[in-house]
């Protein structure tokens, strides 16, 4: 937490060197379980939980974002699709809508401040920004239009439709298009300065280069383009690691690419060296959470000083932290971060 963050992470945005490089960590998981006052189930249907929860976690552990992403059903539930989470487990889509034009002729789009769980995530966001000002970068989150049809057809469906009936992919993807449109806003006016994007059924292990460039491409370019013109920031994340879908991504326009562990980032950061700004990629599970506290010191060091050169770079996990990761693991990558952060 400091002072001149926002300002920093506006310079790596415009691939300019920071002051000091923005630490961030996917740790939602691991700070619920953490500060141990609320299971996670509890936690994501209460904005003020969400919020004590949050601050209490960046304040120990000096993050430079409050990741206020929760789970992948905010904006599925009140669609009309099931979920099922429970104790520290986190919500995932799990009763699906039926893939058919007929489906997707009922559906309106719900407002984020009166429906579902998305008002408890506007208070949350509210409740955050109050509290922290422009020393914490408050993030929001929706899932990018491509994934959003896996989340409320399902994966196998979404995924055959490329095939079966693309006219259906295409316009229930625009749906969601004018949904995130909406919704980013809504957490935008709440206090975030960010919405992360996540479109990780987009990714390489899924989808080929060539499909996200003909389905996925321009509808999350629409989304990211609206977010520029409300003036929000754009941080995406699809866990790539593949050099073809990074490549894609960096014409989208976002603020930053939040890369997987699956690539190194020295090579990442030549991959979107003067276009995108990158963000990434420690290893959360096999590093993080199995690893000793020295390792994790060592490769953090390693990445922080490979990717800030030249600038347009901000640290973080590749992937969400596990909720076992040792406190003292993440204390070992914290500290490294700041120590290398300039």
């Amino acid at each position: 937490m400091y002072s001149g963050l926002m300002d920093d992470i506006r310079t790596c945005v415009d691939l300019g060197e920071p002051k000091r490089v923005p630490v961030f960590a996917l740790s939602e998981e691991f700070d619920v379980k953490w500060y141990g006052k609320f299971s996670y189930e509890e936690t994501c249907q209460d904005g003020g939980k969400i919020a004590e929860t949050w601050i209490a976690a960046i304040e120990e552990f000096d993050y430079d974002w409050a990741w206020v992403q929760i789970d992948d059903c905010f904006e599925f539930e009140p669609l009309g699709v099931g979920t099922k989470g429970e104790g520290n487990i986190l919500r995932a889509t799990k009763e699906y809508l039926p893939a058919m034009q007929e489906t997707l002729k009922k559906l309106e789009i719900p407002d984020p401040k009166r429906n579902g769980r998305m008002p408890e995530k506007l208070l949350a966001l509210k409740k955050i920004r109050e509290h922290f000002g422009d020393s914490v970068c408050v993030v929001g989150g929706l899932a990018a239009p491509f994934s959003s049809v896996g989340l409320i057809y399902g994966l196998t469906e979404s995924m055959t439709l490329m095939y079966t009936d693309p006219e259906l992919l295409r316009d229930t993807m625009y749906f969601f298009v004018e949904l995130q449109k909406i919704w980013g806003k809504a957490q935008f006016e709440a206090g975030a300065h960010a919405v992360w994007l996540g479109d990780c059924n987009a990714m390489s292990n899924l989808i080929s280069a060539d499909q996200y460039k003909e389905f996925a491409f321009e509808p999350c370019k629409e989304v990211v383009d609206e977010f520029n013109r409300v003036g929000g920031l754009t941080f995406l994340h699809n866990s790539e690691e593949s050099i073809a879908h990074i490549e894609l991504t960096t014409r989208l326009g976002v603020s930053a690419i939040n890369v997987g562990p699956g690539i190194d980032i020295g090579k990442a950061k030549e991959l979107v060296r003067g276009k995108t700004c990158l963000m990434g990629n420690l290893e959360p599970i096999d590093l993080l959470m199995n690893s000793t506290a020295e390792s994790v010191r060592k490769e953090t060091e390693r990445i922080m000083n490979t990717a800030k050169v030249g600038g347009g770079y901000m640290f973080n996990t590749g992937e969400m932290n596990p909720r076992d990761v040792p406190v003292a693991n993440m204390e070992a990558m914290i500290q490294a971060a700041r120590e290398n952060a300039v």
